[in-house]
């Protein structure tokens, strides 16, 4: 089996790979000891190990010294590149580009060959587009829902508000909602300009993953939620290249 893991900024997603079916998945935080302490199946099972992070060097140390620690082979790691399976970089120096949003990128065209958008909504939201030539037509990145709240919280001491998402997005009538409802209103002005972006564009499809997917998708990002896209173009990249 291989063990495919997507390392964010805090937090991993990892799953387990059997002849490319997925046989047990899980989530774990980087800081922690263990950040792979939901894996329970037997090391021994595990064959390879492939990697996409974006997390910051000491993290990414600190990872592979677990899995070494644990007994799992060592790590493969995948980057962003500037083309593959006909799938092409807009970045000139691809090394900018977070691996994640080219690994979504690749896990969408596989199966999206008509055009699409992937909106990765984690720490950060980042917006990419792609048409159905494979051109990367480049994107966006903004701050996510918990950048946000951390920001006013750190900047802003003396605004109290309450800490549970909304989505409604009217004017507040007191300082909670007018946080709260401000937020729901900046995530919906950007929801509506990707919206506009795919028409634009002509793409077919819409791509929404990552940990508040559903905040977007209830303020009317319609797409097709894929809550693992960043996993599965790591496994296709992985597989392409273990054959090549």
């Amino acid at each position: 089996m291989k063990l495919l893991i997507d390392a964010g900024n805090t937090r991993l997603k990892w799953c387990l790979d059997d002849g490319g079916l997925t046989v047990a998945s899980g989530t774990g935080i980087l800081d922690e000891d263990n950040p792979l302490s939901s894996l329970k199946e037997s090391v021994r099972s595990v064959r390879s190990v492939a990697i996409s992070t974006v997390a910051s060097e000491h993290k990414r140390q600190h990872l592979m010294a677990c899995l070494l620690n644990l007994g799992f082979p060592p790590a493969r790691f995948y980057w962003s590149e500037q083309a593959r399976g006909g799938l092409v970089n807009a970045y000139q120096d691809v090394t900018r580009m977070g691996a994640d949003r080219w690994h979504a990128m690749y896990g969408g065209w596989l199966d999206h060959k008509d055009g699409f958008v992937v909106v990765d909504a984690g720490s950060a939201v980042t917006v990419d587009y792609v048409d159905r030539d494979g051109r990367h037509l480049g994107g966006y990145i903004l701050p996510g829902l918990q950048m946000m709240l951390r920001s006013l919280r750190t900047d802003a001491a003396r605004i109290w508000f309450d800490p549970d998402q909304v989505l409604a997005t009217d004017p507040g009538k007191s300082t909670g909602q007018c946080v709260n409802h401000g937020l729901a209103w900046l995530s919906a002005a950007m929801v509506e300009r990707i919206l506009a972006d795919v028409r634009w564009h002509g793409l077919a499809d819409i791509l929404v993953t990552g940990g508040d997917a559903g905040r977007l998708i209830g303020l009317g990002l319609t797409g097709e939620h894929h809550p693992d896209l960043v996993l599965s173009g790591l496994r296709a990249i992985d597989a392409e290249d273990a054959s090549a």
